[in-house]
């Protein structure tokens, strides 16, 4: 009911100031408030449209379509398709990759662990002074050789603030 009254009321506006326009010669409107009207007009079409658009992208409504409109969804559709696929290409080559690498670093670090585990053995079999301060100048090389050869991401230090605190 207050709906319908207030339509009323609109309707009743509406066709008083009709009247006021016929009658005085005067427009309320004047050409910049009409260009602004169209304006809006034309970019609630364009929005309709837009939204109608999307819908068809996301396979609702497109009973309605001609086989052109069709065929241009399948081409934006089979192109973002072939865009999903090469990225996880991409991603896929970063991985293997990424995998090789550590294989690699494992090995070389297996080889040390082994190299040290068998100084040490020899070290403890001898008992001799000299070879206990050959193993630990091989320590001394092994740690020097580990803080050179640390992987790149692990010596960089982060430039913004924020980021030291996360450390």
């Amino acid at each position: 009911m207050l709906f319908f009254c207030l339509l009323i009321k609109i309707v009743r506006l509406v066709n008083m100031l009709d009247h006021y326009h016929k009658h005085s010669g005067k427009r309320l409107w004047d050409a910049k408030h009409e260009n602004l009207s169209n304006e809006i007009d034309r970019i609630k079409k364009e929005n309709d449209s837009m939204q109608i658009e999307l819908r068809h992208l996301n396979g609702e409504d497109i009973t309605s379509l001609q086989y052109k409109e069709l065929m241009a969804i399948e081409e934006v559709l089979e192109n973002g398709l072939h865009g999903i696929r090469h990225r996880q290409d991409e991603i896929m080559n970063i991985k293997r990759k990424n995998d090789q690498m550590l294989e690699e670093e494992n090995k070389r670090l297996t080889y040390i662990f082994q190299q040290h585990q068998m100084a040490a053995a020899a070290a403890a079999m001898d008992g001799n002074g000299r070879d206990q301060m050959d193993n630990e100048y091989n320590h001394q090389r092994f740690r020097d050789y580990q803080q050179s050869h640390m992987p790149f991401a692990f010596r960089v230090q982060p430039i913004q603030p924020n980021l030291h605190e996360r450390i």
